[in-house]
């Protein structure tokens, strides 16, 4: 377990499926959901800004993580009048869970570079932290990069690229230990009216090769991948409804052991499904919104195969 953190940072030149996050308005209930699921949670976190001056600024959101040997899964909420919280909010206000993605790399500098070159117009790197403590009570802080986009570059939602800078400040040993067999976080899903031409877009955003797979485009990264669907898509897989397009739909998850979280799903009412042999659904609860699907990574492949279903 030792080497998790040092396996959060990708090799020069690639990209991780590195963390998604959800929207919330209430942490207290999302943390109890999540408790009631089997995760072990990161106490709540305020962040903040760098300025041109080094100095700290409030950001006006907090968070709660679920760390996994795979990335991690972020809860977020406002908590002050910012810009970032009003983004929050706004997002919010359309629907609870699921508005982010971030691809994990090793240089946030060359990514954001790499987008202005293709005609994103991002805007200015980001310089994030926020405060952690140390299993031993020393407190570290956490640092990231994060190169982004204007919101109508990439209108699914926060479309993101994060470096991180200190690993070890959050993959500790005891966020790691969860009760319910999930192991990483292995796709998000995009639901588009014209998904050929999102996925195009989304090429180009990241670099990845877009390819037909189960009714999705799929854009691989060298851990984890996101497919582009179109709602009937979506709905197939996930067995609910999705967001209105453009949006983020669900995510899926990687587990040891996915009967595990399907026991704690069904205890808390959730409706689930099964797509593909091995391969589940659920419907979340409203404290935290979105959908997943999960199961082994043999499932994942044995859903992808030509064959399946």
């Amino acid at each position: 377990m030792t080497d998790i953190p040092a396996r959060q940072i990708p090799p020069p030149g690639v990209l991780f499926l590195d963390h998604i996050a959800h929207f919330v308005p209430d942490m207290a209930a999302a943390a109890a959901t999540l408790e009631a699921l089997g995760f072990a949670l990161t106490p709540w976190s305020e962040q903040s800004n760098r300025d041109a001056e080094g100095r700290s600024v409030p950001a006006g959101s907090a968070n709660r993580c679920v760390m996994l040997d795979a990335g991690y899964l972020e809860f977020l909420t406002p908590t002050a009048d910012t810009p970032i919280a009003a983004q929050i909010r706004a997002a919010i206000a359309r629907h609870t869970g699921l508005h982010l993605i971030a691809f994990g790399t090793p240089d946030a500098a060359g990514d954001h570079a790499r987008l202005a070159r293709n005609g994103f117009e991002p805007l200015p790197p980001v310089n994030l932290q926020r405060e952690v403590e140390l299993e031993g009570g020393e407190m570290r802080t956490a640092r990231f990069c994060v190169a982004r986009v204007p919101p109508q570059a990439m209108p699914e939602g926060r479309i993101q690229f994060v470096q991180q800078i200190t690993p070890e400040c959050l993959w500790q040993p005891r966020y790691l230990a969860h009760t319910n067999g999930v192991t990483g976080l292995h796709a998000a899903f995009v639901v588009a009216d014209d998904p050929e031409a999102v996925a195009a877009r989304y090429a180009r955003y990241t670099g990845m090769l877009p390819r037909a797979v189960r009714g999705f485009v799929q854009l691989r990264s060298a851990r984890g991948a996101v497919y582009v669907g179109s709602d009937t898509a979506c709905k197939s897989l996930f067995g609910c409804d999705a967001p209105a397009a453009p949006g983020l739909a669900g995510y899926g998850l990687a587990c040891d052991r996915p009967e595990l979280l399907l026991a704690r799903l069904r205890a808390l009412g959730c409706v689930t499904g099964e797509p593909s042999p091995g391969l589940y659904s659920a419907q979340l609860p409203q404290a935290i919104g979105s959908a997943w699907v999960f199961g082994t990574p043999a499932a994942y492949a044995d859903w992808l195969s030509p064959g399946c279903g």
